[in-house]
């Protein structure tokens, strides 16, 4: 089981002027209430524990979550099928549609959203609430929170020591389970289309039933990629699979996200590709999962 996973979660955006309750504001950082900048994890001091899970008897209040409306599990089980690309566009999509959206970038060796959304390099403050994620744009739209943000410097290899469990789920486990009080709308399950992807994938849809967790929908990624000279359409990685999966699973299929150059130089430029690229291939696809999504979290909410 891949180790990295990401968390979406999202709320309304509050009216102009106001302030978020719980959520202190990163310009503060100067001010009595966010006084205290979170140093860089030098090798040595990331070899040992630094995160703390709860159980459901240790169910901690809801602090800084008590805003949060939706929470989503963004995973895959299976490394480079663009788990990360997928939060991005969403948290981009979900912004444009209104929402105020907070990410929880979980992936703890390869953290490379604080690129995609041109944020490396800034600073995780301290205050008396607990750890204050950046912020992407003025407005604190989007609020990122990853290790990459904790790194001496960016080339840096985090190496996590300590005891360990039989098994290779136990990130996935622990995330859940800490997560679990709080009821998330479900998870969101990404692969590409070749078998040897939807192989490993399905194996996380058999975690997913096995623990209780609600799956959304399946998101096949790199489905196509469309010529952007004569618009022919090839299938590099096969065809179909994530549909062909939703579809033996039991679950909804969300949609297919196609190749795109544009999407790509977006990501690697730290740009907003929802706004920039609106006749991209792509775009139809990430708006429509986007919709979905939204559509489930309104049907939950009646």
């Amino acid at each position: 089981m891949h180790p990295s996973q990401v968390l979406l979660l999202w709320s309304r955006r509050p009216p102009p002027g106001s302030r978020s309750r719980g959520r202190p504001r990163q310009e503060n950082k100067g001010q009595r209430d966010c006084p205290r900048p979170i140093p860089r994890l030098s090798p040595a001091a990331a070899a040992g524990p630094a995160v703390t899970y709860f159980t459901p008897q240790e169910k901690p209040e809801c602090g800084n979550l008590a805003g949060v409306r939706h929470i989503i599990l963004i995973l895959s089980g299976k490394g480079g099928v663009g788990k990360s690309t997928i939060s991005t566009e969403l948290a981009l999509a979900l912004r444009h549609a209104g929402k105020k959206v907070g990410i929880l970038d979980v992936d703890l060796c390869g953290p490379s959203i604080p690129r995609m959304l041109q944020v490396q390099g800034r600073a995780v403050h301290q205050c008396d609430s607990g750890w204050v994620p950046v912020f992407v744009d003025q407005e604190q739209s989007i609020a990122l929170m990853s290790v990459g943000f904790l790194l001496e410097k960016p080339d840096e290899a985090v190496v996590w020591r300590g005891p360990k469990k039989n098994g290779t789920s136990d990130e996935h486990i622990a995330t859940l389970e800490a997560l679990r009080p709080y009821k998330p709308l479900g998870a969101l399950v990404v692969t590409t289309p070749q078998a040897v992807s939807v192989g490993d994938v399905r194996r996380e849809l058999t975690f997913c039933r096995k623990t209780g967790l609600q799956v959304m929908g399946v998101v096949e990624n790199m489905s196509s990629f469309v010529c952007p000279h004569c618009a022919e359409c090839t299938n590099i990685f096969s065809r179909g699979g994530g549909e062909e999966l939703a579809r033996h699973a039991g679950v909804p299929f969300l949609g297919s996200v196609p190749l795109d150059p544009e999407l790509t130089r977006s990501l690697e430029e730290g740009r907003d590709f929802i706004q920039e690229f609106p006749k991209s291939p792509a775009f139809p696809a990430l708006i429509s999962i986007t919709q979905k999504i939204l559509d489930r979290a309104l049907a939950q909410l009646s």
